[in-house]
């Protein structure tokens, strides 16, 4: 069964050998590659083959990358010179993504008035204005690796901004990602705002928790419905398989005691993810098949 996951359940810099050697083991066979994916790290022509080595090495499929909003380097900053750095910095994640063959979308957090700000086109805040004109010059280089970039909803996300600025743009280079943590806490209205944008879904963070904090929990260790939210992935453009984004921090087989993760906790972990994982793309497989649309991309 195909089934996707991040590479920072546990860390997100350094290098990542391990953790795909781990994940392939467990029996993943996506990666949302999420490392570095809030810093200005840019990835050099040797970094990208590295990891294109250790994909073919392990047997792993590059699903998604999870784009860099950037720090210093920011797509929507009000600073010119530091916006224009934000555009180099997914341009070089898109470059990336097309040199391994990635077959999803890049995740991109947008600006915070994004999550909460009514849009009013008499009043739109700088920030936005600076995302429109990146995304602007982002577009000709999606067009020229044929990739999308996708939103991503945070938390209390009711998705007018989200909305309002992928409509600007064709579905085919942008749409959304859909973070089920984040769908589930604050307001709680994830799923309602996902079935009215489910034509522009194209990545997925599909994580648990129990309403009150954004864990990335494993499937079924919180109060996220499961069942409800394959249902309607099942019905939406979205086509390839079912991608996680987990933490391992949050869930039973973390020590905060000690600093180095023993590799005996860290193979359980990934071996109940991968059992829970496995019983929500029995969901989706369900509702896919009662539309009369299966796929082959949850088949065994």
């Amino acid at each position: 069964m195909q089934l996707g996951i991040n590479t920072d359940f546990l860390q997100g810099t350094g290098k990542p050998e391990k953790y795909l050697r781990l994940i392939a083991d467990a029996g993943f066979t996506h990666i949302n590659w999420c490392h570095q994916w809030n810093t200005d790290f840019i990835y050099s022509r040797s970094e990208i083959t590295r990891i294109g080595r250790w994909l073919k090495e392990y047997g792993l499929q590059l699903q998604d990358i999870h784009a860099s909003a950037g720090v210093e380097k920011l797509w929507f900053s009000g600073d010119e010179y530091a916006r224009q750095a934000g555009v180099e910095l997914i341009t070089n994640r898109i470059r990336m993504f097309a040199q391994l063959g990635g077959t999803g979308a890049l995740t991109l957090h947008g600006p915070s008035r994004m999550r909460l700000f009514k849009w009013d086109n008499s009043n739109v805040p700088q920030e936005m204005l600076m995302a429109r004109r990146s995304m602007d010059e982002l577009m000709p280089v999606l067009e020229k690796y044929q990739a999308a970039i996708a939103i991503e909803n945070m938390r209390n996300d009711f998705f007018e901004c989200i909305e309002e600025f992928t409509a600007a743009y064709p579905e085919k280079y942008l749409g959304i990602t859909y973070d089920s943590g984040h769908g589930n806490y604050g307001y709680g209205r994830g799923t309602s705002c996902l079935e009215r944008n489910k034509s522009r879904l194209k990545a997925l963070h599909l994580n648990d928790n129990d309403g009150t904090l954004d864990r990335h929990q494993t499937p079924f260790y919180g109060t996220v419905d499961w069942e409800k939210l394959a249902a309607i992935i099942a019905g939406s453009a979205y086509s390839g398989p079912l991608s996680f984004e987990l933490s391992m921090r949050y869930m039973p087989h973390f020590n905060f005691g000690i600093k180095e993760q023993p590799e005996e906790k860290i193979r359980e972990f990934l071996t109940d993810a991968r059992e829970k994982c496995a019983k929500v793309a029995e969901f989706y497989r369900k509702f896919k098949a009662v539309s009369g649309s299966a796929s082959g991309s949850c088949a065994e």
